[in-house]
């Protein structure tokens, strides 16, 4: 009998519409800037944000030390991706294979991305199913919660220039 799969999940409130967070996800410049957990950066080689859509891109270290190892190599990740589905404004199903030697990261891996308009913000809810066995739970988690984190800054919005009343 073959065992099931990990199963790894964060959720996060967003004060950003839903719309707002969909567009982060599908949209390649926004993808490299959010999407990398702390201390990585991200290269786009290809993304076709439609379902059955595909893309490949890196995560590289920024630093030449680091204390988790690359999963392509010592320094890098080379994820190749499909959307499996993408409902507008609510979900974002995607397929991911990471390009590796080592049979620990072989499979692939489902990330399902939910997004639920609370009245007071959005709630981000990533859940990641079939997780290859060679990523660290503890390791995924916090990786899957600073994405988060980074999605919050990129979304919302900044402090807008409000005039002064002029004296009437």
């Amino acid at each position: 009998m073959q065992q099931e799969k990990r199963k790894d999940e964060a959720t996060r409130l967003i004060q950003a519409s839903p719309t707002k967070i969909y567009r982060a996800f599908i949209d390649p410049v926004s993808v490299a800037t959010w999407r990398p957990p702390a201390s990585m950066r991200c290269e786009i080689f290809r993304f076709e944000p439609w379902q059955g859509g595909t893309y490949r891109m890196a995560y590289r270290y920024a630093e030449p030390t680091h204390a988790v190892k690359g999963k392509t190599d010592d320094h890098t990740d080379v994820l190749n991706g499909r959307f499996v589905q993408l409902v507008r404004d609510h979900k974002i199903v995607e397929a991911v294979r990471f390009e590796s030697a080592d049979p620990q990261f072989s499979g692939e891996m489902i990330l399902t991305t939910t997004l639920e308009n609370t009245g007071d913000g959005t709630l981000v809810h990533v859940v990641a199913e079939q997780v290859p066995d060679g990523i660290n739970p503890d390791d995924h988690i916090e990786g899957i919660r600073q994405s988060l984190s980074n999605l919050e800054q990129f979304v919302q919005p900044k402090e807008s220039f409000i005039p002064l009343q002029s004296a009437v």
